[in-house]
């Protein structure tokens, strides 16, 4: 039946076997479009045989914006592969097909119209060297039947119509996770409906930490050793379900979603980089909580140029003392040990000269945050991702056990980093998710509610549409993170994966916090409404585990390499 005026086709889902063949249609032109591009700015690029460095930064926006555009197109062959998924399985309801359609209306029009990089970045196909007659393998049928009657208002209107009628508890739309995982989801989507989301305005209100009562049953729920091997004391789980967890404790709260993040990266270089003693002795401790540790590698201003660290670790004996400046350093005060990157070549000028420390200090207290020897630490106050709080820090002759060089041997630090960054980047791709999804719950709770002109928000369409462009994106994003994951799991290399996760995710959480708060007027505006948190934490995505345009300049290097 028609809504309004509109035809039928945009009012109502495609019909199923129709839209799966037709968006699965759009996928090869897509990806036709992409290596067009690729092969185009390769050649822009390529200097006596090899892709050039200099000329890749003389060519940023173009390099970005491949970077962008083979995003958009792995998003839609993933959100393929979930559609089919759930097709075959049964779970491919009025929900999922309006998701799906206006997912590949919206996404497909981007790569003809224009892929916002950000709020005023827009990359447009002729950015990218690109002609009429390059373009030409999107002018297809079924790009064009998805670009028209994909993502309307009446089928926007429709899903949040749908979407009214599921409880709020619940994730917009089948995931396509297994029953396992389902129940893992469940598990701590209670835990942050009960213990987590009645307290975080508060908590971020009052920049408190998180208390440790929190701390101490999320290490009873096994968090903090979730995918550490089981013989080492973890649960020897999956990065699957490192995601879920990772996604439902920041819909609650950023910063418990992010707690386990800590854990995760310090185990990571210890299972790739660690000596065995070293395995035995620390994995064990993080897995049950006992030891709290932080990542202590950011230095001012170095920021993204891990490259250029002057910290210096001199050796003294059988040990080491360290000084030098870090910054950024996130949940420094009260924790056990620091995943410590310095110099240990003295005479190096790059990353060779770099090593990883597990370097042990005391847990701080209020009144005294710092009371290593050798080391002290001031507050950095910010808009958002409170919870665990920021710090700067000096050390000063600061004592570093021998032993605990990570794998006993110089000049491997960043070698060792560089094999937690696949990992460090699906979890923050999935606390975007949940921090997308949080978004959301907030503002479709309030549009519900909040009364205008003699109705509710939610049946205004402009209104709806955001929300319903919300909980497509959030969707996307998800079956982004959940491949980037799945991938990791089974051995393989996902860098770029990972990379294109968190760099979506980030946008995603970004544009539902920023609509969120405009769903609520002047209210989303004033401290005492949690859209206010929300869109605070949100902006801390596009930036930390690699900026947005770092992220996309190292998916651009391994596009033309």
């Amino acid at each position: 039946m028609a809504h309004d005026g509109q035809d039928a086709l945009s009012a109502n889902p495609i019909v199923l076997d129709d839209l799966l063949k037709l968006t699965g249609e759009t996928i090869a032109p897509a990806q036709e479009v992409l290596d067009k591009a690729r092969e185009t700015l390769r050649t822009a690029v390529t200097v006596d045989g090899r892709v050039s460095g200099r000329a890749v930064e003389a060519n940023q926006t173009a390099a970005h914006g491949l970077a962008w555009l083979a995003t958009c197109v792995e998003a839609l062959r993933q959100m393929q592969a979930w559609a089919e998924r759930l097709h075959e399985t049964g779970g491919f309801g009025d929900v999922e097909q309006l998701i799906h359609q206006i997912a590949f209306g919206e996404y497909l029009a981007q790569i003809q119209g224009g892929i916002p990089m950000n709020q005023g970045e827009i990359l447009r196909l002729h950015d990218l060297g690109l002609d009429h007659a390059d373009a030409a393998a999107m002018m297809t049928a079924p790009v064009a039947t998805l670009i028209r009657d994909g993502n309307t208002q009446a089928a926007r209107t429709r899903l949040v119509e749908l979407m009214q009628e599921r409880s709020a508890e619940v994730t917009v739309g089948h995931t396509g996770l297994d029953e396992e995982l389902e129940m893992v989801r469940e598990q701590f989507r209670r835990f942050s409906v009960d213990r987590v989301a009645p307290h975080a305005h508060q908590w971020h209100l009052d920049d408190a930490l998180i208390p440790m009562e929190i701390i101490k049953e999320l290490s009873e729920m096994g968090v903090f050793g979730l995918t550490i091997p089981e013989e080492y004391g973890g649960l020897g789980m999956s990065k699957a379900s490192m995601c879920v967890v990772s996604e439902e404790l920041s819909r609650g709260y950023i910063g418990v979603g992010s707690l386990g993040t800590r854990s995760e990266i310090a185990a990571e270089l210890i299972i790739a980089g660690g000596t065995e003693a070293q395995k035995e002795k620390w994995l064990p401790r993080l897995a049950a909580g006992e030891t709290l540790p932080t990542a202590v590698f950011t230095e001012p201003n170095t920021g993204s140029d891990l490259g250029a660290l002057r910290t210096r670790a001199v050796k003294d004996g059988e040990d080491y003392r360290v000084t030098g400046n870090k910054t950024w350093i996130t949940h420094a005060a009260r924790t056990h040990v620091m995943t410590l990157l310095a110099r240990t070549d003295p005479e190096s000028t790059d990353h060779r000269g770099l090593s990883m420390f597990l370097a042990e200090k005391e847990p701080g207290s209020d009144e005294a945050p710092f009371p290593t020897d050798g080391m002290t630490g001031g507050e950095i106050e910010v808009l958002g991702y409170r919870g665990m709080k920021e710090y700067e820090l000096s050390f000063d002759n600061f004592r570093v056990k021998g032993e605990n060089l990570l794998g006993g041997e110089e000049g491997k630090g960043f070698k060792q980093l560089m094999e937690t960054f696949e990992s460090a980047r699906i979890q923050t791709a999935a606390r975007a998710v949940g921090v997308a999804q949080s978004a959301l719950d907030i503002a479709m709770q309030y549009a519900q509610e909040r009364k205008q002109f003699g109705k509710a928000l939610i049946d205004f369409p402009r209104v709806s549409g955001k929300l319903a462009m919300m909980a497509v994106e959030i969707m996307v994003a998800r079956q982004l993170t959940y491949f980037s994951a799945w991938e990791k799991d089974n051995g393989h290399r996902c860098d770029l994966e990972a990379g294109m996760a968190k760099l979506l995710g980030a946008r995603v959480a970004w544009a539902a916090a920023d609509n969120g708060l405009q769903i609520h007027g002047g209210n989303g505006f004033a401290l005492e409404y949690p859209i206010s948190r929300v869109l605070c934490d949100a902006r801390i995505l596009n930036i930390f585990e690699g900026a947005a345009e770092i992220q996309a300049q190292v998916i651009a290097r391994r596009l033309l390499g």
